[in-house]
This record gives C-alpha cells, structure tokens and sequence, in this order.
C-alpha cells in the first residue's frame, strides 16, 4: 500500500461523478490509514470555501460534506494558488484546515518513494 495518496480534483458540480469519485477515494483511503492529500484545483475550488459542499448533491453517493470533513479531520486539502486567484479565494475565505498552495508544493508531494498520485 502506498505510503501517501495525492488526489487532484479538478471537476465539481459540472461533472459530478467524478467529483464524487475523487471525495469518496480519498476519504476511503483516509479511512484507511493511508496519508491523504487532496488537491482542489478547477471547478472543485469553489468546495474549498464554507457551505460550498452542502450544496453538492449526486443520488447514491456520499454526502459531499461528511467527505470532505473526514479529510480535513484526517488528511490535508490544498487549494490550488491559481485557482483560488482566478476565483478571487483568498485565504480568509476558505473553510478551517484548507492552505492554498501552488504547483511546486504539488510536484513536491507526487515524487516521493511510495507516493501514489490520481487526478480527476
């Protein structure tokens, strides 16, 4: 098993299965043991900010909510810096728990020995 997990998410209410799909892998995986990092990036930034993922809704999935609150409570969510800027999200507006960072942290975190790395 890997030794960490980073997910980028790039899809949010526009392609709704893969959002959820990116949320429930990685909340699994935290579940798991395994050390999660989730990246928002695309039009899954706007769940970086509060009450954004209380508004999600696709039948038979998890709860938008629950999901990313397990991350927050057992993994690391980053938002990324462009996208944030492109959505004018600055750090006072995101949820508790969530850092922005940009593509040098990511690419840190993806090329480490046992580091498994999904995009969606």
């Amino acid at each position: 098993m890997a030794k960490q997990l980073v997910i980028k998410v790039t899809a949010g209410a526009d392609a709704p299965e893969r959002c959820s799909q990116a949320f429930t892998v990685a909340a699994v995986a935290v579940a798991s043991g395994v050390e999660v990092s989730l990246w928002l990036t695309g039009e899954s930034a706007w769940f970086a900010l509060p009450g954004r993922a209380a508004e999600f809704e696709l039948p038979h999935a998890a709860p938008l909510p629950e999901l990313l609150e397990s991350l927050l409570d057992g993994g690391r969510v980053t938002l990324c810096t462009q996208c944030a800027a492109r959505r004018d999200i600055g750090e006072g507006d995101v949820i508790d728990g969530v850092r922005i960072a940009g593509a040098q942290v990511f690419v840190s975190e993806i090329v480490g020995d046992g580091v498994q790395a999904l995009v969606y």
